[in-house]
């Protein structure tokens, strides 16, 4: 079972890499767009609008590289070390970054607020996209899930929409750890909809925009749609929007579901290796770590 849930582990981390460095290329463009100039998206070849080299993440996988290692640091969550990080990563002059994580660092560093205020244009994805080390950390006290959860995301992303959807994302994978199946799996992202209708991508039109509702649109979509590993991520970023942040959370799901062993190895060999070793200590290292919140609740 150990192994089992290792192998499920190391494939959604190494997914959400594999999606991020994927959809690059095609973020900001959109279907008609990608298939006259790549026929069909399938292969890591970097360029897109930030002209990546290829195998390079962006802001996604650096950010929650950046979040599971100020847990692994600290041994535990304090929300602070995850905002110094957070820090430290801007400051590093990353090959991309959202506005609003921007605005919300920026806020932490001259104000020393660790929950950016309420706002309805704050219902990005950026919370959500970054929050995988935390459902690695909890798996074995799911108790502190929420609380680092919305913690993390609420540093710059403060929006019932983006609360709602972290959360969903994250029981959705704790879930294929659980028990592998499917069905459940969408169910639980089915009883969201129940409540929210408009969350529903029952009638997918193609929404893969950053805003949040968006994301989750698409990946349900995708990820319910797909059959493996492949298929499910090379559908999501020949879509466009905001590929590499639906490819990179749809990666979190199928790599969960499906396991290492089926990321194409094409992909795998073509991702920033720094990366890889990266990915693969912090997913051991947070399996293993006592589950500890340090902040006061």
């Amino acid at each position: 079972m150990k192994n089992e849930l290792l192998r499920r582990a190391l494939g959604s981390y190494l997914g959400f890499a594999v999606g991020d460095a994927l959809g690059a290329t095609t973020e900001f463009m959109n279907p008609r767009e990608i298939k006259e100039q790549y026929g069909v998206h399938n292969r890591i070849i970097g360029g897109g609008w930030l002209k990546l080299r290829a195998g390079r993440v962006t802001d996604d996988t650096e950010m929650a590289l950046a979040l599971g290692s100020s847990i692994i640091e600290q041994k535990g969550f304090l929300l602070k070390a995850a905002a110094d990080n957070f820090v430290n990563w801007m400051k590093s002059k990353p090959v991309d970054i959202g506005s609003t994580v921007r605005r919300g660092l920026r806020d932490y560093v001259t104000l020393g607020r660790t929950e950016s205020p309420y706002s309805e244009q704050s219902a990005g994805n950026g919370a959500a996209m970054r929050n995988l080390p935390v459902v690695l950390y909890c798996l074995k006290d799911w108790s502190k899930f929420e609380y680092m959860s919305l913690a993390q995301g609420r540093l710059t992303h403060n929006n019932e929409h983006s609360d709602r959807i972290t959360l969903v994302f994250g029981e959705m994978v704790r879930e294929i750890f659980s028990s592998g199946d499917k069905l459940k799996v969408l169910e639980i992202g089915n009883r969201l909809i129940r409540e929210y209708p408009k969350y529903s991508y029952s009638n997918y039109k193609g929404e893969c925009s950053g805003y949040v509702i968006d994301t989750f649109k698409t990946v349900m979509h995708f990820f319910a749609e797909g059959e493996y590993f492949e298929d499910t991520m090379v559908n999501t970023v020949n879509q466009g929007g905001d590929a590499d942040t639906n490819g990179a959370i749809v990666g979190m799901l199928a790599g969960a579901m499906y396991g290492v062993n089926n990321i194409p190895s094409k992909w795998l060999r073509k991702l920033d290796t720094k990366v890889v070793d990266a990915v693969s200590e912090q997913t051991g290292r947070l399996l293993n770590l006592e589950v500890r919140v340090h902040d006061e609740i």
